[in-house]
């Protein structure tokens, strides 16, 4: 059975014609695996992503996100993260360790850094955005070989560079759309510590929220009726109402001033 499969194995290796041949492929394939970057093509490649990034990420944040929630804190964390991931993606993705351990690694700085604290849901929404597109332009290609079997080398794709700023673009244009006043009125909600707990049945719904709107100055579109406390008459309800347009809501569910940000 051996001697069967070693015969086998030496007719399939002499059509592949002589050895001179073979050693031809050899070196054919030796010295398209030898084609590396020069460090000037790494550090325009480097910094083609860096900026596009950069400038993508500040147009999400400054003039979308912050524009509504003010929130600075937010806003520092944004940008570092965003360049941090994309550095961090570009350089992992030329060693053996791969991109699977560089989003593990962000994966756990994200538990535990967000599980002790309550994230709005419109901040994890940018927060994975940001992500995605640090991803994509980190790891989108933007050169790649050319002239193979004489003298292979690099050169930049304009093409590639094109999709890969099409695709900031296009995330750009979908937020800005999503974002839009003339397009939605985002309802929020407000924890209000009430005191007329004879409002609260639900005979008395209209009444209740009637007071409300008096007493808070919105338009009430719901409410929901949390903890009452019988011995202080008091209970906690939660509003929800239509922002006007360019106002925020970033501290609207705070019941303490240590919970408060700037």
């Amino acid at each position: 059975m051996i001697d069967k499969l070693f015969r086998f194995v030496q007719e399939d290796l002499s059509s592949f014609g002589d050895l001179d041949a073979g050693d031809d492929l050899l070196l054919d394939v030796q010295t398209i695996t030898d084609a590396m970057m020069t460090t000037a093509q790494k550090v325009a490649e480097l910094g083609i992503r860096f900026v596009l990034n950069l400038v993508v990420c500040w147009i999400l944040v400054h003039c979308f996100y912050y524009k509504k929630s003010r929130r600075r804190d937010y806003y520092f964390t944004f940008m570092l993260f965003s360049s941090a991931m994309l550095i961090l993606l570009y350089i992992m993705g030329n060693v053996e360790v791969g991109v699977g351990l560089t989003l593990g690694l962000f994966a756990i700085f994200g538990v535990i850094r967000y599980r002790t604290e309550t994230v709005p849901i419109r901040e994890m929404t940018y927060l994975f955005v940001i992500i995605a597109l640090a991803a994509a332009n980190g790891l989108a290609p933007v050169y790649h070989l050319v002239d193979v079997s004489t003298a292979p080398h690099y050169v930049i794709s304009w093409g590639s560079v094109a999709v890969m700023a099409l695709v900031n673009a296009l995330i750009i244009v979908l937020i800005w759309v999503l974002e839009s006043e003339r397009l939605v009125r985002h309802v929020t909600s407000k924890l209000v510590l009430y005191d007329r707990i004879e409002l609260i049945v639900p005979e008395k719904r209209a009444e209740l929220i009637q007071d409300l709107e008096k007493r808070l100055g919105v338009k009430v579109e719901n409410v929901e009726i949390g903890h009452v406390d019988f011995l202080k008459d008091a209970a906690f309800i939660k509003v929800y109402y239509r922002l006007e347009n360019g106002e925020s809501n970033s501290i609207n569910t705070l019941t303490r001033a240590k919970d408060y940000v700037e």
